[in-house]
């Protein structure tokens, strides 16, 4: 399994259009063939306010580069980027492909 880390530096100021952009998108996501893990918002309580971070699964690289061609043709996709952009919520996405440690079933105490 791989999942896809997409780690958002937004404008706090603009939490509102990110939040828009990331409901949008769930459904083009999901459609193209992603597996939402989940996203997460920055929260006051802890931690930098301006950070996000997006985590979709693949069952392989082969997988993945079909979910790139499909959200990239989607509508939805390219009006939800667009929106985004216009908004300027988004200051940086940074993307990493991670694959996931797989637990033991041998644990010593």
């Amino acid at each position: 399994m791989l999942t896809l880390s997409i780690r958002y530096t937004i404008d706090p100021n603009k939490f509102n259009d990110f939040k828009e952009y990331v409901e949008a998108e769930l459904e083009p996501i999901r459609k193209s063939g992603g597996k939402i893990v989940g996203y997460f918002y920055p929260t006051e309580f802890s931690g930098a306010t301006n950070e996000a971070l997006g985590l979709i699964d693949f069952p392989s690289l082969a997988e993945y580069e079909v979910y790139r061609k499909a959200l990239a043709d989607d509508p939805g996709h390219k009006r939800s980027v667009t929106r985004l952009q216009q908004s300027g919520a988004v200051i940086a996405m940074n993307r990493s492909i991670l694959e996931r440690a797989q637990s033991s079933n041998s644990v010593q105490s």
